[in-house]
């Protein structure tokens, strides 16, 4: 899971009108309660790209702070007033528990602006019990995709196209598996999203009012079971292999073995190191749409903008600025991620690709129900493609669901 989170690269530094604190992590800016400058809360690799979008919004200084990204969340709890930023940038499944706990404003976009965003970018930043509200402008969208080489196999079409093909590249080089999707002892749910959509599986159904269920557990709905025979087809034949990890298809798909790798933009480089030809594209679609997880980075305002007398201008940097076409090309361009509005554009072909590739997408649940899934429903596709504890798929994901809704209670 580390390898699939979103990070915003570099750029160069720009000076005006931005206040820069050059600092490392857990430093903070000490503030009275009449503060006339915003601070962000940033990974290091964030830190030049979040300045000058800053500095190109002008309005007030900005002081753009390095903080630990695995901590941003978790310090943000406990940090003292004065100390606390007033934007941070962090992924959207972090927007549950951080509204739920008071800690981020609602935002107020026009509807011009939310129109330039993709509904399930903005739908990645809502929530709610009763009334979901946004608590989050989307920034860059992350998802994974299927690499073809392009030297080795046409593009498919069909999933009966890329099955056969892939188990006659299975049999001429004698691998574990057809398609390379990384799974391991683990198990791995958000890599296996794609087939577990494709056959009609969903983690959360939605209430009347179109909030996230977790009462509603949809992983081993009918649909998804009358189709989890073709599981056990896989399984028979090969086409996907439990016991493959990361490294085996990094270094099947760069030695040309294979022509099919599931797998995110991070994978790139490696590719492009050893000179595949490789496309990406979305998964062909099986009983239904074969769509990806989606992950998707974003701004939010904490509820110390407020304690800090800067909220006005924290919400319009937000809202008004960041979410802007020109603003999100540049950040996704650092980020090495496709930009979340639907004007700005992809710099990179193959990021556009990605972007390409995650159409249609779900984002990963943003509740706190969702901590209770990943274990089991991993588990449940180890179960059913050679993996420790074989059993049969529609067992598998019926032992999974009930466990999920047990803990879910």
């Amino acid at each position: 899971m580390t390898k699939r989170i979103a990070r915003v690269g570099t750029f160069l530094f720009a000076v005006c009108a931005v206040s820069l604190l050059f600092v490392g992590p857990g430093v903070a800016a000490h503030r009275g309660a009449k503060a006339t400058n915003l601070v962000i809360w940033v990974d290091s690799p964030q830190k030049a790209s979040i300045e000058k979008s800053s500095a190109a919004w002008g309005k007030a200084p900005v002081t753009v702070l390095v903080h630990s990204f695995g901590g941003i969340r978790d310090d943000l709890k406990t940090v003292k007033p004065e100390n606390a930023p007033d934007i941070i940038i962090g992924p959207h499944d972090w927007v549950g528990d951080l509204a739920t706990n008071g800690l981020i404003e609602p935002l107020y976009p026009s509807a011009a602006t939310k129109q330039q965003f993709p509904g399930y970018a903005l739908d990645a930043f809502s929530y709610g019990t009763a009334v979901k509200k946004l608590y989050g402008m989307p920034v860059q969208i992350e998802n994974i995709a299927l690499l073809v080489n392009t030297k080795l196999a046409k593009v498919p079409t069909t999933f009966a196209q890329l099955e056969s093909e892939a188990l006659a590249a299975k049999k001429k080089n004698h691998l574990s598996f057809g398609i390379c999707v990384q799974q391991g002892s683990g198990g791995d749910a958000y890599h296996m999203y794609p087939f577990f959509s494709g056959l009609g599986g969903y983690i959360f159904g939605v209430n009347k009012a179109g909030n996230l269920n977790p009462k509603d557990v949809g992983v081993a709905n009918p649909t998804f079971i009358k189709n989890s025979t073709l599981i056990d087809k896989w399984n028979k034949e090969g086409l996907i292999n439990a016991k493959t990890g990361y490294s085996d298809c990094d270094s099947a798909f760069t030695k040309s073995q294979t022509p099919f790798w599931v797998t995110g933009p991070w994978a790139v480089s490696d590719i492009q190191k050893a000179g595949v030809s490789f496309k990406a594209v979305q998964v062909p679609a099986i009983a239904k749409a074969s769509v990806p997880f989606l992950g998707v980075n974003g701004m939010m305002v904490t509820k110390y903008a407020a304690t800090h007398n800067v909220d006005a201008a924290a919400k319009d940097l937000v809202v008004n600025y960041f979410s802007t076409p020109s603003a999100q090309t540049q950040l996704a361009a650092a980020g090495g991620r496709a930009p979340a509005n639907l004007k700005a554009k992809a710099i990179d072909p193959i990021l556009a690709q990605f972007g390409k590739a995650g159409q249609g997408g779900v984002p990963m649940p943003n509740i706190p129900q969702m901590s209770s899934v990943w274990s089991d429903l991993g588990q449940a596709w180890v179960r059913s493609t050679k993996g420790t504890g074989a059993m049969p798929a529609a067992r598998s994901f019926i032992v999974a669901a009930r466990a999920i809704s047990y803990k879910i209670g």
